[in-house]
């Protein structure tokens, strides 16, 4: 369930909305990086406290794609830069964090850096930030004080029957479990081909990539993010200049993906317009296997797909 009482916090006064409740005041949707954000992390705080949450869980992480929206430039690091490793080690749905590493991920989503997650504690306490400097904090307490803190803060808690970045308990399109009927699959599709490709996904837009044979799956397996979402391809071929070639047919944007020499598999995205071939062909100049994946959504069809549930067997992440 969902928590019972939701405030929408916002530097935008009510009083300055339209009657359909669009903003038409003269307050700037940045973010300054100073006195405003600093009261969003402090209303926040406030909230937490009220509530009694001193940690939360991260659920449905994000970093930044290859199209990219927001007002902000790219950010190296997607704003995690200090709080997680470079490999984005331990920022996966279901890791618990403090209340202090919480406020640092919600000052990173408020700056448009590129990550992205909803912040839980079971249905006791969410916070959600949104486009444009709107934070949506739920809790299972009317949190009177927090609210009476957020109004000293300059900030305007409005309550709201929900959040609108709320999680559907139907919103899941994968729900087949990596369990023992998947990795038999896995094992058995090889042997016609000797090897696959494995795409492992344990935070969305950020994915990295195994050739897996029947000697190797074990090791693979072992080394996979918790809750990653895995979807496995046929292998890549040897004959990267026909890969190469078969781009200039392409009618849009695709993945390149190739292993280079020393085994490391890398991708890109290559638009549709043809540009930067000549740029990749370079690039991959001494790739041993390539292949090009779709990124329509007739034509991303991997052969099999599923996503790794807990140690109790149950699946509980929503991709």
């Amino acid at each position: 369930m969902p928590p019972a009482f939701v405030h929408r916090i916002t530097k935008y006064d009510p009083a300055d909305r339209d009657e359909h409740g669009h903003y038409t005041g003269t307050e700037d949707t940045a973010g300054d990086c100073g006195p405003a954000e600093a009261a969003y992390l402090a209303a926040v705080s406030a909230f937490a406290e009220e509530s009694g949450v001193d940690r939360l869980e991260i659920r449905d992480p994000e970093v930044r794609g290859f199209v990219h929206f927001g007002a902000e430039p790219p950010v190296a690091g997607h704003g995690l830069g200090g709080l997680f490793p470079p490999d984005l080690t331990g920022y996966h749905d279901g890791a618990e964090v403090s209340l202090p590493v919480a406020l640092e991920l919600v000052r990173a989503m408020l700056r448009d850096q590129g990550a992205w997650c909803r912040l839980e504690a079971g249905d006791a306490f969410t916070v959600h930030v949104g486009w444009d400097q709107y934070v949506y904090v739920g809790s299972d307490r009317s949190c009177a004080g927090a609210v009476a803190r957020t109004r000293e803060l300059g900030l305007f808690p409005e309550p709201l029957t929900a959040s609108p970045y709320a999680a559907e308990s139907d919103e899941a399109e994968v729900t087949e479990p990596a369990d023992a009927g998947f990795w038999t699959r896995v094992r058995t599709a090889p042997a016609s081909r000797h090897a696959l490709l494995l795409e492992e996904n344990h935070v969305r837009n950020a994915a990295c990539w195994h050739r897996i044979t029947p000697e190797n799956l074990d090791t693979v397996r072992a080394g996979l993010g918790p809750r990653a979402l895995l979807r496995v391809w046929p292998d890549l071929t040897p004959d990267v200049g026909a890969v190469l070639a078969a781009l200039s047919d392409e009618e849009e944007s695709v993945e390149f993906v190739w292993e280079a020499q020393d085994g490391t598999i890398s991708h890109v995205i290559v638009d549709d317009t043809g540009t930067g071939h000549r740029e990749l062909a370079a690039r991959v100049a001494d790739a041993r296997a390539a292949c090009v994946l779709p990124l329509s959504y007739d034509g991303h069809r991997p052969l099999l797909c599923a996503v790794l549930p807990d140690s109790d067997g149950v699946l509980r992440a929503r991709w």
